[in-house]
């Protein structure tokens, strides 16, 4: 097997998805470096192909594990992370002053996507260490920033996040891991921490372990909660790894996939800890990291539906069975009708969920540059839809991936299952999709629906100067436009989030279809409505984007019909 690294895609979308492109007075995308774009992300996409794609199969047949309380890496994983760090790759959108590329976090996403795509295992080690860099940017002291920010930078450092406990899962107020003050700016860390991703490794000179906590007289809920970082190796005057920290590995999980990242149980015995920004702004402050996790973990969903897709293709072209009408009986299963409409449905979901990736952080990037409430508002919203409809993608591919291999593709031996187990996890950590639509309906929707609303009457604005060369594609997303915006304002009619809730899902599925049919649409008029994005385009809209009404019509339900259903109706 080998991977081919979406580059010429991530060119095309910074052009379409990043200037605001065929708006009125406008009608074509704004100068963009195609030229810098490609040489930035062809590097890596050689390091992906060539360095990290074979460390995909192995890492998954040798595990991590753990040895004398130490974790011990898959062969080739040092190697691979070293190259990922000299490349620069982790401190690509961080800031120069500590050694950082500072570009966009749209480039950041694109290379996440790349990393992925060709080991999703080693991929996740660099993408929580940038998410963790962006949180000590964002609300770290200058001290703080000085001692670890160039480390992580520069791979030297690995940074993880410590949420989860075995008694507080989604529901973080109940966590139980307390920090008592030492009277000198330090504390004194004590809990157990649960499925912490890259918790230790073998190639790492620190770890350092970003923890929400509580002060010993912090009051309940989320509202008592505060940050810390815990390094392995408690750092000496110069900022070099010191004595050990009085934090243990207990035990790594047996997952489903993913085996080679070590996911941990962290034990903190009174672990010398010191505060990440203000006491009780914990979950603030975590949330930085978290945002940019949730992204990323949205590109991991499309990087392995990249490699699930390409791996069905090819073998799609090389299989021979049956007797394909179109080519009289001859040729491969490619030939087969059930076949090509499974490859091009999902060739055209991953460009929508690529494309609403890129998005996400260019909205991200807006709010950055621009400082603008609007801005942050949009990169919030999209935040739990990349997240989400990434994730979704990459685990619905992967299963179609598989049924295009028939038996073959149940067989470990193939491979192809594992792009399904290790894609799994995206719709389940950094919040599972669920929680992602409850956030979208409860917090970012707001009392008024306000971003949503000004973003469906942009897509109208542009759906309508479209119009008039498109409309075979425009029509239907006008439709499916009507429909989420019928659904939206019934959201923002419930007085209380429990009908909210129960619609979640299918609203939040719902604006993603709109959101890839408006992206397509958009990919086929930059092409000038032929080829292969236009093709593409009439795909999406003529078979992806009629489920949008009816996950409306759900929506409008509410929670009629759930509850009448008795517990013992659903256990039996």
């Amino acid at each position: 097997m080998s991977f081919r690294p979406p580059v010429e895609e991530y060119v095309f979308l910074n052009r379409i998805v990043g200037c605001d492109p065929y708006r009125p007075g406008t009608g074509k995308p704004a100068e963009s470096n195609d030229e810098e774009d490609t040489e930035i992300l062809a590097a890596v996409a050689k390091l992906a192909s060539e360095v990290l794609y074979p460390l995909q199969r192995s890492g998954d047949r040798c595990p991590a594990r753990l040895k004398n309380g130490v974790v011990v890496t898959p062969e080739g994983f040092s190697d691979g992370f070293r190259a990922i760090a000299e490349g620069g790759w982790i401190g690509i959108s961080a800031s120069p002053e500590f050694g950082g590329a500072g570009l966009s976090v749209s480039m950041a996403n694109a290379v996440n996507e790349i990393l992925n795509g060709a080991c999703m295992s080693l991929g996740l080690c660099s993408l929580l260490s940038q998410s963790q860099i962006r949180a000590l940017e964002t609300h770290a002291s200058d001290d703080l920033k000085k001692i670890y920010l160039p480390k992580l930078v520069s791979g030297e450092w690995l940074g993880t996040m410590n949420i989860t406990e075995p008694g507080a899962g989604s529901d973080v107020g109940t966590l139980r891991s307390t920090a008592e003050p030492e009277g000198d700016g330090t504390y004194r860390l004590s809990g157990q921490k649960v499925f912490i991703s890259w918790a230790d490794a073998d190639f790492a000179g620190n770890v350092c372990h970003l923890v929400l906590a509580r002060l010993p007289d912090a009051p309940a809920g989320t509202r008592g909660l505060s940050l810390f970082i815990a390094p392995k190796f408690i750092p000496d005057e110069e900022g070099n790894p010191g004595r050990r920290n009085s934090l243990r590995i207990v035990s790594l999980e047996n997952k489903l996939g993913i085996h080679g990242s070590p996911t941990a149980v962290v034990e903190h015995d009174r672990a010398r800890c010191w505060m990440v920004g203000e006491a009780g702004s914990g979950m603030q402050a975590m949330f930085t990291m978290m945002n940019m996790a949730r992204l990323a973990v949205g590109a991991q969903g499309v990087g392995v539906a990249e490699a699930a897709m390409q791996t069905a293709a090819r073998f799609a072209m090389d299989r021979k069975q049956g007797k394909p009408e179109r080519t009289g009986g001859r040729g491969t299963i490619i030939d087969h009708s059930n076949v090509r409409r499974a490859l091009a449905l999902m060739k055209s979901q991953i460009h929508a969920a690529r494309a609403i990736c890129a998005a996400c952080a260019h909205s991200i990037d807006m709010a950055d540059i621009t400082g603008e409430t609007y801005w942050k508002q949009r990169a919030a919203f999209m935040t739990p839809v990349a997240k989400a409809y990434g994730s979704d993608t990459g685990v619905e591919v992967a299963m179609k991936g598989i049924s295009i291999h028939g038996g073959a593709g149940y067989m470990e031996e193939s491979g192809v299952s594992q792009f399904l187990r290790d894609g799994l996890v995206t719709t389940i950590y950094e919040g599972t999709n669920g929680i992602q639509a409850i956030d979208l309906v409860t917090r970012k929707l707001g009392d008024g629906c306000g971003v949503a609303i000004r973003m469906l009457d942009e897509i109208d604005e542009e759906l309508s100067f479209l119009e008039p060369e498109a409309g075979d594609l425009v029509i239907p997303a006008r439709k499916a436009s009507s429909a989420v915006r019928a659904a939206t304002e019934w959201m923002a009619c419930q007085k209380g989030a429990g009908s909210r809730i129960a619609g979640a899902e299918p609203y939040l599925r719902a604006i993603s279809l709109l959101l890839g049919a408006v992206f397509h649409i958009r990919s086929a008029a930059a092409a000038g409505y032929s080829g292969r994005r236009a093709n593409l385009a009439r795909v999406f809209v003529g078979r992806h984007l009629p489920a949008c009404d009816w996950h409306c019509l759900e929506v409008g339900l509410g929670p009629v019909g759930l509850f009448e259903l008795s517990d013992h109706d659903l256990a039996h």
